[in-house]
């Protein structure tokens, strides 16, 4: 049997975090969920709340916290574009002084540290499919660069703790996900238009649908960061994970109309600026370290997502920006 351990989990009771608690807690680790509760719910975690092992802290990781652990998942941060550009400041100063604190406390306990980039760091690719080696064609000063740059910041931040320090650490870049707990109005691509299709109204496709996205369900998406985390030592990244099947934002309302049996029409704004055409990993470099790659297909993950948001009230939920 694998040794428990003391495990945190930055941004734990969000979207992603919140299943990646579950699968902590089930393998028998003492979790510390944390979260400020910006954009994640409460909801998300209220099953574990019994549970022994498990502990939920409401905290920003911009402030400095002092735990002791043994492994640091490091989630925390806005991810949809209208929430992490609501305040833009807060958004580089939680991947940058996030990034900072966590670094602090594994050098401190000699924990382990996994960090949740982004394929938000390649910017808008000039190379496709985008490897781990490309450097991306990011706009510094663009409404996206906080985000983009930040997350960008906390890579460099984690490879000098690492060179410098000796921080055991991870960097994984994540790609499109989606899956049953996506806050209905996190303003992403596909609980847009899941939302949309059930309430019968309009299918806002921003572009003329032609760009493209890969779409990685949640259950893969938390095997490849378990893996990532559990890895030889020598694999620090960053690696990419996602889904390298590739879909058009028109070929994904068309199956969400399909599968929600939605009347909705489609209607065509405007793309917003450095608004990525492209986005596909090339995962061959998890497929070669980790022997990871995507199990569940677009098809099956919308019907399993769409299931859920048949199965809740999003007027329960609050919009956590006024851009909802």
């Amino acid at each position: 049997m694998a040794a428990l351990k003391r495990i945190l989990v930055t941004g734990g009771a969000g979207f992603l975090g919140s299943h990646l608690c579950e699968r902590l807690v089930a393998l028998g680790h003492d979790v510390i969920c944390l979260d400020n509760f910006f954009t994640s719910q409460k909801s998300n975690v209220a099953a574990l709340l019994g549970r022994p092992n498990f502990e939920l802290i409401r905290h920003d990781i911009t402030l400095p916290i002092f735990l002791e652990v043994d492994e640091i998942y490091n989630l925390a941060c806005p991810a949809a574009p209208g929430h992490y550009q609501y305040n833009p400041i807060k958004t580089m100063k939680t991947s940058v002084m996030g990034a900072i604190n966590v670094l602090g406390m594994a050098k401190r306990c000699r924990a382990k540290v996994l960090q949740a980039s982004t394929s938000e760091v390649y910017g808008d690719p000039e190379v496709h499919p985008q490897p781990e080696s490309y450097r991306g064609a990011v706009n510094p000063i663009g409404l996206r660069a906080c985000y983009d740059e930040g997350k960008r910041a906390a890579e460099t931040l984690f490879m000098d703790y690492h060179r410098r320090n000796g921080v055991n650490m991870r960097i994984v870049r994540i790609f499109n996900t989606y899956g049953p707990r996506m806050h209905p109005f996190d303003g992403r691509v596909v609980s847009n238009f899941i939302r949309q299709a059930l309430r019968g109204g309009p299918i806002t496709i921003f572009g003329d649908g032609s760009q493209s996205r890969s779409f990685c369900y949640r259950e893969d998406l938390v095997d490849g960061i378990l893996r990532m985390m559990d890895g030889p030592d020598e694999v620090v990244g960053p690696l990419n994970l996602g889904n390298p099947v590739e879909f058009t934002i028109r070929e994904l309302a068309e199956q969400v109309l399909e599968l929600t049996g939605s009347a909705s029409e489609l209607k065509y704004e405007p793309l917003p600026p450095d608004d990525p055409v492209q986005r596909q990993p090339d995962i061959s470099l998890a497929r070669r370290r980790l022997g990871w790659e995507p199990a569940v297909p677009l098809r099956e993950g919308l019907r399993k997502t769409i299931a859920w948001f048949r199965s809740i009230d999003p007027d329960h939920y609050r919009p956590p920006t006024p851009q909802y």
